[in-house]
C-alpha cells in the first residue's frame, strides 16, 4: 500500500507550515531516508525524509500552508520508469559536447543539445525564490516563507490576547562593577565571558518565583500554571528572530547559562537549531539594547503569558538621595496578557526584576 506522506506535530501552538521545497520530483524514485520536504514554520525550519522507498506522488505544491497532519504526498511501491530510448539517444549525444557548450553565448543547435538533457540536473527553486519585479521608484518581491509566517504569528498574538505594557527603569551600575571585579576570574573558570543575560534570566526567575501569575498560560477556558522555569532568550538571525529555549533556569549557574546562550547563538549562525529548542518556554526576553533600542513594547510569544523588554544601556542624570548624578539606565518594559494577569501583578514583576538588577549580589549567592 502506497505510504502517506504527512505533515508531522511541529510544536507547542503550531498547527501548521508552509511546503518551501519540494526535493524530489513528482514520479521520481525515492530511498528510505531522501531528503523530500524542507517545511517551515515561524519558527524554524524543518525536513521531512521519505519514510520508505518508492515512487514518489506529490499532492501539495511549494508554497502551499499545509495544516499538521495532512497528507501532502504519497510514496507508492516500485521504481520509476528507465529512460525512454529517443532520451537515452539525446543523453549519449549530450556526452559528446564539451562542457562550454552550455554557455549563453553557444550556438543555437548546441542549446537545444542543453535543452535535451536538461531534465537531469533541473534544481526545483524554493518558492520565495521569484526575481524582484522593479516598478518605477519601487522594487516589489515576494514575501520569504518564514517572513510571512512571523508576520501572521505576530498579529495572531494581537488578535487572541489582551497585551499591555508596563515600564520601568533599573541602574545598571552595580552590574557593571560586578561583571567588572569577576570578569577575569570568571573566564578563566569557566572559558566564557560573564554577559548581562544571564543576571536578567536569574533577575525573571526569581520575579516569576515571586509572582507565579505571569507564569501561567490560558487553555481554552483553563488556566495552566507552569511549576518550571524555561526562559526563552530572543535571538536575531538573517531569516528573522527566533526564540531558543533555555531548560530549567532556577537550577542552573551563571556560567551554565551563558554557556547555553552562546551555543544557542552558534548553531543559530549556522542554521543547526531544531524545533525542540524553540519550545515549552514559559516566558520570553527579548533584548533590543544591542540593537540600540532606547525603548519599545515587545510582542507576546504565543502561549506566553509575558515578555521581558531589554533596552540600551545611556548614561543619564537621575535622583540618588537628593543629588543629581549621571548613570547607567536601562529602560525595562513588561508586556503581558491581562486576560490573565492583573496590572498590580505586572508591576510587582518588574520591580522585582528592578530590584535583583540594582542588587546583583544577591542573585550570585540565591539570597
Amino acid at each position: 500500500m502506497p505510504l502517506e506522506i504527512k505533515i508531522p506535530t511541529l510544536g507547542e501552538s503550531i498547527s501548521s507550515g508552509l511546503l518551501s521545497q519540494w526535493h524530489k520530483k513528482d514520479g521520481e524514485s525515492v530511498q528510505t531516508g531522501d531528503l523530500i520536504i524542507t517545511l517551515e514554520t515561524d519558527k524554524v525550519a524543518q525536513e521531512i525524509m521519505a519514510g520508505a522507498s518508492g515512487i514518489l506522488r506529490t499532492i501539495a505544491k511549494e508554497g502551499d500552508d499545509v495544516a499538521v497532519g495532512s497528507v501532502v504526498g504519497v510514496i507508492e511501491e516500485g521504481k520509476a520508469e528507465a529512460p525512454k530510448a529517443k532520451e537515452k539517444k539525446a543523453e549519449k549525444k549530450a556526452e559528446e559536447v564539451p562542457a562550454v557548450t552550455v554557455k549563453i553565448e553557444a550556438p543555437a543547435s548546441v542549446k537545444e543539445v542543453a535543452a535535451a538533457i536538461a531534465p537531469q540536473f533541473t534544481v526545483v527553486p524554493r518558492a520565495a525564490s521569484k526575481p524582484e519585479v522593479i516598478e518605477g521608484r519601487t522594487t516589489r518581491k515576494k514575501m520569504s516563507p518564514l517572513r510571512k509566517r512571523i508576520a501572521e504569528q505576530l498579529v495572531n498574538a494581537q488578535r487572541t490576547a489582551a497585551i499591555l505594557t508596563t515600564f520601568n527603569e533599573c541602574d545598571m551600575s552595580a552590574v557593571m562593577t560586578l561583571r567588572k571585579q569577576l570578569q577575569d576570574d570568571f573566564m578563566k573558570k569557566h572559558g566564557v565571558k560573564l554577559g548581562f543575560m544571564s543576571f536578567f534570566i536569574k533577575a525573571v526567575v526569581e520575579a516569576l518565583k515571586a509572582v507565579p501569575q505571569i507564569n501561567s498560560r490560558i487553555d481554552g477556558d483553563e488556566v495552566i500554571s507552569n511549576h518550571f522555569h524555561d526562559i526563552g532568550v530572543a535571538v536575531g538571525t538573517e531569516k528573522g528572530l527566533i526564540v531558543p529555549v533555555l531548560r530549567d533556569c532556577d537550577a542552573k549557574s551563571f556560567a551554565d547559562l551563558e554557556k547555553d546562550i552562546l551555543g544557542y547563538a552558534a548553531r543559530a549562525k549556522e542554521g543547526k537549531i531544531q524545533l525542540d529548542d524553540l519550545t515549552g518556554g514559559v516566558f520570553t526576553i527579548s533584548n533590543g539594547g544591542v540593537y540600540g533600542s532606547l525603548l519599545s513594547t515587545p510582542i507576546l510569544n504565543p502561549p506566553q503569558s509575558g515578555i521581558l523588554g531589554m533596552h540600551t544601556i545611556q548614561q543619564r542624570p537621575v535622583a540618588v538621595d537628593g543629588q543629581v548624578v549621571i548613570r547607567p539606565m536601562m529602560y525595562l518594559a513588561l508586556s503581558y496578557d491581562h486576560r490573565v494577569v492583573d496590572g498590580k501583578d505586572a508591576v510587582t514583576f518588574l520591580i522585582r526584576v528592578k530590584d535583583c538588577i540594582e542588587n546583583p549580589a544577591r542573585l550570585l549567592i540565591g539570597a
